[in-house]
């Protein structure tokens, strides 16, 4: 006969069997969700009842890295590889990640070194574990001194290769080290991954962003999706400040803050990363209400609220045609999302 699952306690409290498992799994759910705060709350407590368990830390460095705490992701990250918890190359690739977005490529490269000097790097990652060195090394030497360069610029501009390398994660790295950079060398490369139908939606906006910040007045051919238009970056608002952004959360805003905040939050949160993603297009339906409504509509859907369409029709003064419209776009939209990283 199988023995009943005894109850955990810790400091006097008694927990019922299998709570954790519980925790976790709906931690996990909620990470998929894209409710990170949530995950993060669930997944802790999972942590408690048992500490050294892969699912539920990589769970949480996961969650930790979705909500931008990067700092706790790295404590817990570097925590696992001290303690052999989980897929080591696995935790290292994501170690590594977190790393990147705290611009700490000192200690990128000291990991990466000792890797290589270890020598059991497997030879599937072998290339993309240098790419990251190379990269991490170029990073730590400009910030040293930014005013000795290694290399000339037109050296490193031959060594992009945006739509020569297939990972991702590669392509945001080099991208992300642009920003540091004069980037009027690689305008040649950069314009031809923007019209590239290879090139990421992600990534794209990423480089208008810099050739706007750096006040390139060229006109580039963009091409996300099925649309294809040309721009100048100089001439173009600031995605944070693009007008229809703007109006469809002045929207939502007045329908959701006040009356359901968790809601609004979540919302916002789906439309800041639409319209990163389709930036700087303006897709079809072109009423911001109707764009408004079909987000208030997903929303409530991933939250498992029932909520009510014909509600969404009145308070937002649109059709059904319009919000399915809309809501179409983002569903396809949100598959994409950021780069798998």
């Amino acid at each position: 006969m199988k023995k009943r699952e005894q109850a955990k306690r810790k400091d006097n409290v008694i927990y019922f069997p299998g709570l954790e498992k519980r925790l976790t799994d709906k931690g996990l759910e909620s990470l998929e969700k894209k409710k990170f705060k949530e995950a993060i709350t669930l997944l802790e407590e999972a942590r408690e009842l048992d500490p050294d368990n892969d699912h539920i830390l990589i769970g949480l460095v996961l969650a930790y890295f979705e909500a931008g705490s990067f700092k706790n992701a790295k404590v817990l990250a570097k925590d696992m590889l001290l303690k052999g918890i989980g897929d080591y190359f696995q935790l290292v690739d994501l170690y590594l990640t977190v790393l990147i977005q705290l611009h700490e490529y000192h200690e990128i490269v000291s990991t990466i070194e000792a890797l290589f000097e270890e020598k059991e790097i497997p030879p599937e990652k072998h290339d993309h574990f240098l790419t990251i060195l190379q990269f991490s090394q170029r990073m730590a030497e400009n910030r040293q001194a930014p005013e000795e360069k290694s290399v000339s610029e037109e050296t490193i501009a031959k060594e992009l290769n945006l739509l020569k390398i297939n990972n991702l994660n590669e392509q945001l790295l080099l991208i992300s080290g642009l920003a540091e950079k004069n980037i009027r060398p690689y305008i040649p490369e950069i314009a031809d991954y923007l019209k590239a139908e290879a090139g990421h939606p992600f990534l794209k906006t990423m480089l208008l962003t810099l050739l706007k910040e750096q006040e390139i007045d060229k006109e580039f051919v963009v091409k996300k999706f099925t649309s294809e238009e040309s721009f100048h970056p100089v001439n173009l608002p600031e995605v944070r400040v693009y007008p229809k952004l703007k109006k469809v959360k002045e929207l939502l805003e007045a329908q959701l803050e006040s009356n359901n905040p968790v809601l609004f939050e979540h919302t916002i949160g789906m439309v800041e990363r639409t319209f990163f993603i389709t930036y700087p297009f303006d897709f079809q339906p072109e009423k911001p209400a109707a764009w408004a409504a079909a987000f208030h509509s997903l929303a409530e859907a991933y939250l498992g609220m029932d909520g009510k369409v014909e509600r969404l029709l009145s308070n937002y003064q649109i059709t059904m045609e319009e919000i399915e419209q809309a809501r179409a776009q983002i569903e396809e939209i949100e598959k994409i999302s950021y780069p798998n990283i």
